[in-house]
């Protein structure tokens, strides 16, 4: 995998189109089936039964399941190949057309007569789902059926560049796919969303994406209830690799974000945070989670980065009615679109929402006039330590008295837009004071994070934080990248003197 120039630190909105440039093949073999969205309105019960009569004003139908991942890769980019079974009736055809006309590639997508579509009918009325009608027919997958599916994969998986399974508990999938991978070289990744990803450990995969309830079940252990759920999944990270055959494990949290679990040697997990929001009758962001990461991994960036990524894709499809995609472009604009900087009060309201969900609150503060590494670096490194980063941007004024008159290059403006922009980063705030002392005071963080070559006892803001509890914590320097020497080697190339 070669790694994308523009996409190697940081989840910025010029990394969806950097993917959408590169393209990479995708197989994606699973479980396909319709979806269908049934609106209406209830105003009345039935005579029959207690039950409420909808009047039906509008349908709409989508691609769901391994479908709607297919769908999701082609929005973002992807060269798409799909494969798995479809019934030769009405739904199937309606299905067939819609990943056609997204630019899926559907050679591989069978249609026997013996098979059915599965569909996923959900009547909502006024915003509230009353029913959802599950048409799984019955499948017995014959030895001749089989080889025809071992087949299509590895035809499909000529030149692939990642293999994804979409397995939903069909059972059908496993042999088929282990038959291919022998017969066609290993995609350079193998990603597995799956049900039960204990099944597919023989296939070594390279990352499996269960949710916490499926990461508990593959634990053998029921999903803890007291708040303890994350910690424990941290604790068992190896016995999670050991019994998926992973080499890395991204569990997803819903509106707790995700953790990814590696093989380490510091043993702590690497968070995404979520942007919680209300739902709006959302289905299929999982499948956007694992498309956006296998794409951007498939692509070559980190898995850090891939999971960022995706859950960024996963938060433009959740605020959204029905099973929908998030495109290159949508991706783009949420990215582009962080909050704009935070007056202090509304910063304030906000941290109190975090803080009564439960998330760690970690606040760091810097200048930022001209982004670099370092900053992306420990900014990267901050967020780790929390579920809610927030940065306070120095001010203009301030900046003027504690680099001197020519600074900032950057005003207070576009410093926090850029800080704002990246993924990691929850909340942006300007202070005007010399020190973020007054701020800390008030907002009170669990966690004071500062990138440099500091010691705790140089910095004022340590008494602050530890007099309520807080930690302070100093990140990683990162040595010759530094705003200073960024102007100098600017400077020196103009012939210009360095800066006193």
């Amino acid at each position: 995998m070669t790694t994308p120039s523009a996409a190697a630190d940081a989840v910025t909105p010029d990394l969806p189109l950097t993917l959408r440039d590169r393209a990479p093949r995708v197989v994606v073999v699973g479980d396909v089936m319709l979806d269908r969205w049934w609106v209406g309105s209830s105003r009345r019960l039935s005579r029959e039964a207690p039950a409420p009569v909808v009047e039906v004003s509008g349908r709409h139908e989508a691609p769901g399941g391994a479908a709607n991942t297919a769908m999701n890769l082609a929005a973002l980019g992807a060269d798409v190949r799909l494969v798995g079974l479809v019934g030769a009736d009405e739904a199937g055809r309606a299905l067939r057309a819609l990943l056609e006309r997204a630019g899926v590639e559907v050679s591989g997508l069978l249609d026997p007569p013996d098979v059915a579509t599965v569909t996923k009918t959900r009547v909502v009325s006024d915003d509230q789902m009353l029913v959802r009608i599950d048409d799984v027919p019955p499948l017995v997958l014959t030895p001749a059926l089989e080889e025809e599916l071992a087949t299509a994969t590895a035809k499909a998986l000529v030149e692939a560049e990642a293999l994804l399974v979409c397995d939903y508990d069909s059972g059908v999938l496993l042999s088929a796919v282990q038959s291919a991978v022998g017969r066609q070289a290993r995609p350079p990744l193998v990603v597995v969303d799956a049900h039960d990803p204990a099944p597919w450990a023989a296939l070594r995969p390279d990352v499996v994406t269960p949710n916490a309830e499926e990461a508990f079940r593959l634990l053998g252990r029921a999903v803890p209830h007291d708040g303890t759920r994350m910690a424990a999944l941290t604790a068992a990270a190896a016995e999670l690799r050991t019994r998926s055959g992973a080499a890395s494990v991204l569990v997803t949290l819903d509106r707790d974000g995700s953790m990814l679990l590696t093989g380490d040697a510091d043993g702590r997990p690497f968070r995404t945070p979520g942007s919680p929001r209300a739902e709006k009758q959302a289905a299929g962001a999982g499948d956007t989670f694992v498309a956006a990461l296998t794409l951007a991994r498939a692509a070559g960036t980190s898995l850090e980065v891939a999971a960022r990524l995706a859950q960024a894709a996963a938060d433009v499809v959740v605020q959204r009615f029905g099973t929908s995609v998030c495109s290159t472009d949508e991706l783009v604009e949420h990215l582009g679109v962080g909050d704009a900087a935070l007056d202090e009060e509304t910063l304030l309201r906000r941290v109190a929402a975090d803080r009564a969900a439960g998330r760690r609150i970690v606040l760091t503060n810097g200048c930022f006039d001209v982004l670099h590494r370092g900053h992306t670096t420990y900014l990267q490194q901050a967020a780790q330590l929390g579920d809610v980063l927030v940065v306070a941007v120095n001010s203009d004024r301030s900046v003027r008295r504690l680099k001197g008159p020519e600074r900032p290059i950057n005003g207070e403006a576009d410093r926090a837009g850029v800080i704002a922009a990246l993924s990691c980063v929850a909340h942006v705030t300007v202070f005007d004071t010399d020190t973020p002392v007054p701020l800390l005071e008030r907002l009170r963080p669990d966690v004071y994070a500062k990138g440099g070559d500091y010691r705790p006892e140089q910095l004022v803001e340590a008494a602050v934080v530890e007099s309520y509890g807080g930690e302070v914590r100093i990140l990683d320097f990162v040595p010759s990248q530094s705003t200073t020497d960024v102007v100098g080697r600017i400077l020196a190339r103009r012939g210009q003197p360095l800066p006193d």
